[in-house]
């Protein structure tokens, strides 16, 4: 072949797309359940949120691995259960709780690969030793408009070096013990919804009261405000000609503000929503792989080209965001000490597709509550009117745990009957005993101990 026709041919043949730095952001949200349109909420107006799962992966069975802000957060930069990286409850005020020095989180972690990092509004988790985040930059985390801008300036300045960026949103989490922020001065272009309690649908472990129904119609108002939050950070992105060269992962801290879910192990607490998007994948899918929020770490480092430390439990989503089935992911675990500091309350999960095992480690102890959760209207209500039912619970069960609890999630998805003593389900109830000492022991559990003198 001439030479000519030689150069003209690679001339018409499709260039290769330029390999840019491998960007990711981690969208948190602050004290979202499943209140979402595309999980199937029909109240909700989460426009934004839809329209991103369909331009990534959404995945079904994603599972916090605690039911508590910092520790979450830990869970999610650590990769490691709270009790293996040692927040075991608030890092802020008086309860004042540290990662161990000596654990990584991300920002360390990415670091010699060149990456820079930032945190605009909520982190939560501490000490900086752990978490060396480039940037710490300040905002108002129910301003969207504001923590939008932040992005855009501080993607701007990295220039063609990689970042890591966490957007860590205030809402929907109350706004001390009454009201969800709603009330608070915002520019005008921020969505300002409102509901009609009539209308609310009221989840399982909550009473059909109206103080309940007034407060989860503020509560959807805050929904709305962080999805157009979220519509902020991936128009900037776009803007940016980012969105090519970047990993996006929007996930909630932990389930609903409200008793019988947040700082529990119940699904209320710790099922949430998780949407990933990868550039190049396929849109608009649906993973039913049991996510666990210690897989997210290594989720990131992968996409990073980072190797994960060897003693991580969880492993990289990546490999099944284009699957819709993932049978060998079918397990999940969880373990809580604290939420405020006065809340000692150790507990230990494991969940299957079809069954959850808690093991209450210190069972005895009555269940505390989270001050805003106590001081809520709907937990007030309860109170006052000596209320027996807290929804399809008794609030006596809800107080008062056994040492252990054994629920088929299948025909028992409110997880009110415990079956633990059922003779039918000893080889289930075995078996997920051995399936929980196994993690415990693999992640170093320092309430190991415990079991050890009984």
């Amino acid at each position: 072949m001439p030479r000519f026709l030689s150069v003209l041919l690679l001339a018409l043949l499709p260039m290769p797309a330029l390999a840019g730095p491998k960007n990711v952001v981690l969208i948190v949200a602050d004290d979202l359940g499943m209140q979402v349109g595309c999980y199937g909420d029909t109240v909700a107006r989460t426009p934004h949120l839809d329209r991103f799962a369909k331009t990534g992966t959404r995945f079904t069975h994603g599972f916090a691995s605690v039911a508590s802000c910092s520790p979450s957060r830990a869970t999610m930069l650590t990769g490691m259960p709270t009790h293996m990286c040692g927040q075991y409850g608030l890092a802020h005020a008086d309860h004042n709780s540290f990662s161990f020095k000596k654990v990584k989180g991300l920002p360390a972690l990415l670091a010699p690969a060149g990456y820079r990092s930032a945190v605009i509004a909520k982190l939560h988790v501490q000490p900086k030793e752990v978490y060396p985040f480039d940037e710490e930059i300040a905002a108002n985390g129910r301003n969207v408009v504001q923590i939008a801008e932040k992005a855009k300036d501080f993607i701007a300045r990295t220039g063609d070096k990689p970042f890591f960026l966490l957007v860590g949103f205030t809402d929907p989490h109350r706004n001390g013990a009454v009201g969800f922020g709603n009330e608070i001065k915002l520019p005008a272009s921020v969505p300002n919804e409102t509901f009609d309690p009539k209308t609310i649908p009221v989840p399982n472990h909550l009473p059909d009261s109206p103080e309940v129904r007034a407060e989860l119609a503020d509560y959807y108002r805050s929904v709305s405000r962080l999805d157009h939050g979220v519509g902020l950070i991936l128009k900037t992105l776009d803007d940016a000609k980012k969105q090519d060269d970047t990993l996006v992962i929007f996930v909630s801290d932990n389930g609903i503000p409200f008793p019988g879910a947040k700082t529990t192990l119940y699904d209320a607490g710790l099922h949430l929503p998780l949407i990933v998007r990868k550039p190049g994948q396929k849109n608009g899918l649906t993973s039913d792989a049991m996510a666990s929020w210690t897989d997210l770490a290594p989720t990131v480092l992968d996409w990073a080209g980072v190797k994960s430390p060897a003693n991580l439990p969880g492993k990289s989503l990546l490999p099944v965001l284009e699957t819709e089935k993932a049978p060998d992911r079918d397990a999940v675990f969880a373990s809580h000490q604290f939420h405020e500091v006065t809340m000692y309350y150790p507990m230990r999960m494991v969940r299957t597709r079809t069954h959850k095992y808690i093991l209450n480690l210190a069972q005895g102890l009555e269940y505390p509550h989270a001050s805003d959760l106590w001081g809520s209207d709907s937990w007030q209500g309860v109170l006052k009117r000596g209320d027996a039912m807290m929804g399809r619970r008794a609030v006596k069960d809800f107080l008062n745990r056994p040492r252990e609890e054994l629920y088929d999630v299948t025909a028992d998805p409110a997880e009110v009957k415990n079956v633990a003593a059922d003779p039918a389900n000893e080889k289930v109830l075995k078996d997920l005993r051995a399936k929980l000492a196994a993690w415990r022991k693999s992640t170093n559990d320092p309430w190991l101990i415990k079991d050890r003198h009984e």
